[in-house]
Parts: structure tokens; C-alpha cells; sequence
């Protein structure tokens, strides 16, 4: 029994302390949304406008939403893949181009003057260079084309969405 009356009072007390903690917490509660109601007021006033909204076949709505965001990510996925594939065929092209020029250059050297080969290879690298730098600008254009259309997909969805919120704010 003397431990069932040790066990007793603890539990009072822990009741005990626990109670004037619940007291003490609601107590700062009612303070801090008391003293600090004015801080709230801005979201307090955007919770009643969009507590007012008419929701009726919202879930439907939301779920038509989200499909058309999966809709336009694909589409801006597919046109972004496109224009790597296009980029990887064009590179492709680029260098068998290069390799058939430097073969066709090859074949034409032998038992010729050294002097006139070296002024050929000294013109072909040259050429070679340029059409280099030329590629690249070419490749860096269709890869910025292929991801502004992408984008574009993506920002067209936004905005419609940011359209739907507005209607919908405005009905208000």
C-alpha cells in the first residue's frame, strides 16, 4: 500500500502541474492573439474572401487542373526531347561531314609535294575551325529554340492558371 500511496500523489501532482500548464498556455494564447490580432488581420481578411468562394465542383475543377499541368509538363517534356534528338542528328551529320572532308583530303595527298600538302591540311584545318565555331552557334540555337518552346508550354499553364485564380477571386 505504500507504494499505491506514493504512485497516488505523484499522479496528482503530475495532474496537478500538467492543469495549471493547459492554464498557463491558454492564458499566453488568448495574449498573443490578442496583442498580436493586428499582424493577422491581412490573412485573416484573405481566409474569409476565400472561405466565401463558391467551391461547388471544386474537387472536379482541381482535378481538371491537374490534369491539364500533367497535359503541358508531357508536352514541354516531349518538345524538349525532340529538340535533343534533333540536336544529336544534327551533331551526328556535323561530324561525318567533317570526317569525310578530312578523309577526301587524305587521299589526295599522297605523292604530291609536302610543301603544297601542308599549305591543303593548313587550309582544311582552317576551314575546319570555322565550320567548327559555326556548328556549335548552330547547335547552341537549336537547343535554346527546343527549351523556349518547352518553356513556353509551361508559361502558357501558368498564366492560365493564374487566370482561373483571378476569375475565380473575382466573383467575389
Amino acid at each position: 500500500m505504500a507504494t499505491a500511496r506514493k504512485a497516488a500523489p505523484r499522479k496528482t501532482t503530475a495532474h496537478r502541474s500538467e492543469t495549471a500548464a493547459d492554464g498557463k498556455a491558454a492564458a499566453g494564447g488568448k495574449a498573443a492573439a490578442g496583442g498580436g490580432g493586428d499582424m493577422f488581420n491581412p490573412l485573416k481578411a484573405m481566409t474569409e474572401r476565400l472561405q466565401g468562394l463558391d467551391l461547388t465542383g471544386g474537387a472536379a475543377k482541381a482535378l481538371e487542373n491537374s490534369r491539364k499541368d500533367l497535359q503541358a509538363l508531357m508536352e514541354a517534356n516531349e518538345k524538349s526531347f525532340q529538340g535533343l534528338q534533333t540536336v544529336v542528328q544534327r551533331q551526328t551529320e556535323m561530324i561525318k561531314q567533317a570526317v569525310g572532308e578530312w578523309q577526301a583530303a587524305a587521299k589526295g595527298m599522297p605523292g604530291k609535294d609536302a610543301k603544297e600538302n601542308f599549305a591543303k591540311l593548313d587550309a582544311l584545318g582552317r576551314q575546319s575551325l570555322q565550320r567548327a565555331a559555326n556548328d556549335i552557334q548552330e547547335l547552341a540555337s537549336l537547343a535554346a529554340k527546343s527549351q523556349a518552346d518547352a518553356f513556353e508550354v509551361v508559361r502558357q499553364r501558368i498564366q492560365a492558371n493564374v487566370d482561373e485564380v483571378t476569375q475565380m477571386l473575382k466573383r467575389k
